[in-house]
């Protein structure tokens, strides 16, 4: 299922998935409103984008984008990511792609947003490359290809953007429009889960669940799915529960899978309920407060989004139906 991932971050700091990163900004609670320093840091670049500085057009378009120390104004933001998009810089290329696709002051647009996204991708932006792939995959604004979205995710999965790495994995294990291979599969999966993926990190758990692609291990599955519920991700912590549930690669223990089920359903994870009733039937009182102290414990965040479009769901966890 296709996720259109919003952002939760500046733009300089969208590539949070990107060796070419740039430096992130702080957000100020109160927008148009800021600190001296904040002040004469939006002067300097202000006087050297009036003076035609690509990067300096593209952090004023930043700031109006996402209302950092400025007020927040889109159309301002448009302006100043075209000045620097027609001077071939290849970060503002993207993100007026985005705020198309997004259609964040201008109506959606996956035409534009494409020949935006294809611009940046033909100078190895890889988030471009990837937003690219996701579009031929989706024949959104283009018709659909799976073997350019493959070509697209593979530059940039080769540009090192763990996104694109989990989309391309994806392609694979689910053998759409091309033949499956569980080998590359896995190979992708845990390219993106060594950097932290969680989606990631999760599918490539579900491989060794069932074996798939690799030998069955019920130990790395739950070293995997662990470290995606660790970020916050619930697909992950509802499954981390089952494994504590049943035992598997991981000691069996119903306090531990009653906690993780806890953490997943306030993460939105429907099917986590069920599971809780399961347990509590088999649980005393005491048991049950201690695993929901335990959970209102955790201290999870939300994992990070960027702008690269994820197409990496692979299944809906390998929890039995009921």
């Amino acid at each position: 299922m296709l996720t259109r991932v919003l952002f939760a971050v500046t733009l300089m700091s969208m590539l949070r998935f990107d060796a070419s990163a740039t430096t992130g900004t702080q957000h100020n609670t109160t927008p148009g409103v800021c600190s001296n320093a904040a002040a004469l840091e939006i002067s300097s670049i202000s006087q050297r984008a009036e003076q035609g500085d690509p990067q300096a057009e593209y952090q004023l378009g930043s700031f109006y984008r996402t209302g950092t120390n400025v007020r927040l104004d889109y159309q301002q933001a448009l302006m100043w990511y075209r000045r620097a998009a027609e001077q071939n810089y290849p970060d503002a290329e993207f993100a007026l792609g985005f705020m198309y696709e997004q259609g964040d002051g201008v109506k959606r647009d996956y035409r534009e947003a494409r020949e935006c996204y294809t611009a940046a991708a033909h100078q190895g932006h890889a988030t471009a490359e990837n937003n690219l792939g996701s579009l031929y995959e989706h024949g959104e604004g283009v018709r659909k290809n799976i073997r350019r979205a493959e070509d697209w995710y593979r530059k940039a999965a080769q540009h090192g953007e763990v996104v694109a790495q989990c989309n391309l994995a994806s392609l694979y294990f689910r053998g759409k429009g091309i033949p499956p291979d569980y080998v590359q599969a896995a190979t992708w999966f845990r390219a993106a889960a060594e950097r932290g993926y969680p989606p990631a990190q999760e599918n490539l758990a579900s491989m060794y669940y069932t074996g798939t692609g690799v030998k069955q291990d019920f130990a790395e599955a739950a070293k995997w799915v662990r470290s995606a519920a660790a970020a916050g991700y619930a697909r992950a912590e509802l499954d981390l529960g089952f494994l504590y549930e049943q035992g598997k690669g991981v000691p069996l223990n119903h306090i531990a899978a009653y906690m993780w089920y806890k953490t997943a359903a306030a993460g939105g994870e429907r099917r986590a309920a069920a599971q809780l009733k399961i347990l509590s039937s088999v649980m005393t009182e005491a048991q049950i407060q201690q695993a929901t102290a335990a959970a209102a414990e955790l201290k999870i965040s939300a994992p990070l989004s960027s702008a690269a479009r994820d197409s990496s769901s692979v299944g809906n966890s390998w929890l039995p139906p009921r």
